[in-house]
């Protein structure tokens, strides 16, 4: 747990559940209690971060998000997320299966925190998720909520 006894909240932008299934598995055993909350599309996220804003919820303190999503991709999500004075404090972190150079490039442009790209096999993907854990909710320190 972080050192104020928060639990840490991710939010998990991915449309692909057997994506989402590794990734709920390697969280469970992280080090730092953390709860992981699942949208499927990026009109979804940017709702449920707008809502959370206007009824006043913590926002997560870290989210990952795939670039090719439905309903809104993930670049239109992290360009409008970090644009939003009050959102762009959330670290992004662009976990995607594209190793594109264009798509990197991008993503650092509307300032993505950290770019993954998605190893293919089951035990590459869990270790770039534990790693993942390890430095955003371990080493790096959280804004605040």
């Amino acid at each position: 747990m972080p050192p104020d006894g928060r639990v840490v909240e991710i939010m998990l932008v991915e449309d692909n559940p057997g994506d989402v299934r590794l990734t709920r598995e390697a969280l469970r055993d992280a080090r730092i209690e953390n709860t992981l909350t699942v949208v499927s599309d990026g009109e979804s996220a940017i709702a449920l971060l707008r809502e959370r804003l206007a009824s006043r919820q913590p926002r997560p303190m870290l989210v990952l998000l795939d670039l090719n999503l439905p309903r809104r991709d993930g670049r239109q999500v992290l360009a409008e997320l970090k644009a939003d004075p009050q959102l762009c404090v959330i670290p992004v972190v662009v976990l995607t299966s594209s190793a594109a150079e264009q798509d990197v490039l991008e993503s650092y442009r509307h300032h993505a925190n950290a770019y993954v790209t998605k190893p293919v096999d089951i035990d590459g993907f869990l270790q770039a998720i534990r790693s993942i854990e390890g430095f955003w909710l371990s080493v790096v320190r959280l804004p605040p909520e």
